[in-house]
């Protein structure tokens, strides 16, 4: 077709608007403006008390904030964090195989497991592994109180602890991969290792990732009860500082500022690995 034919084609008349069309106004929200403003007004002030308040002492804070005993006592609190979630997610991905096994024994130890170690408070269960001693004074051999130190209390108490959560955690992800996908691999002749491996795991995590980065950094949180059985964690180390100077405030202070960076950073970290498992489902924000 010609550009004069093209020119030549009747286009659509315009249709005027009516005079009195009624004209679009946004609704005003003046309830939400003033609530806005009453938060920010009140966020302001706290923040305004907090950081004027002398007795902060936010100098004593800035000093030890990077001090070696703090930064001692948070390495450990590191460690024991990433030590307590591998051994736990490990015996809780056991404990999870048995809730879903075949076998009535496997289930029913696997339930037993996880009612006892979720119904008992991780401080009493603290405590009595650090008593254990006074009921076995010797396992092959060895005096309890020589085999046990208060980290190995700590992991061992925290472990058992924390496989409980896990294998919950890890049980519902496995549920909630839709049966047929498992029918399919099956039809396809993929092995039982594959079968898990590439069909079930990928789309099991989607579900395990988000409850398990909240464990993470609810064990890294609860890591802090330790003190209790002398272990120098963060808050002991900064306990010890404060019994010797009486400056309560400014060392909880310097621990609690430590925990808020530590948490941030694990919660980046958290979104990022989220996104990657929601990669093709249209969550992936």
């Amino acid at each position: 077709m010609s550009s004069d034919t093209l020119a030549k084609v009747p286009t659509a008349p315009e249709i005027p608007e009516p005079a009195d069309a009624p004209r679009v106004v946004p609704q005003r929200r003046y309830g939400q403006w003033a609530a806005a403003a009453v938060v920010l007004a009140l966020l302001g002030f706290a923040v305004n008390s907090v950081l004027r308040n002398e007795a902060f002492q936010w100098d004593v804070v800035a000093d030890y904030f990077t001090s070696d005993s703090i930064l001692r006592g948070l390495w450990l609190t590191l460690w024991l964090t990433a030590v307590v979630m591998v051994l736990g997610f490990a015996l809780g991905t056991l404990l999870a195989g048995f809730r879903l096994s075949a076998n009535p024994v496997l289930r029913a130890v696997g339930w037993g497991y996880v009612w006892l170690f979720r119904s008992i408070p991780i401080l009493v269960q603290l405590l009595l592994w650090f008593n254990i001693g006074a009921l076995y004074p010797q396992v092959f051999g060895v005096k309890t109180v020589n085999l046990l130190s208060p980290v190995a209390v700590a992991i061992v108490g925290l472990t058992l602890h924390e496989a409980a959560y896990a294998a919950e955690v890890v049980r519902g992800g496995i549920l909630s991969v839709d049966r047929g996908q498992i029918e399919a691999a099956q039809a396809l002749g993929l092995s039982r290792w594959r079968r898990w491996w590439r069909i079930v795991l990928p789309q099991a995590m989607r579900t395990i990732v988000p409850p398990a980065g909240n464990m993470l950094i609810g064990t890294l949180k609860g890591t802090s009860i330790v003190s209790v059985i002398a272990v120098n964690d963060l808050l002991f180390s900064a306990q010890l500082i404060y019994h010797r100077t009486y400056q309560v405030i400014p060392l909880l202070m310097v621990a609690t500022l430590w925990y808020a960076v530590v948490t941030s950073l694990l919660g980046i970290g958290q979104y990022y690995v989220e996104k990657h498992y929601a990669r093709g489902t249209g969550n992936a924000r």
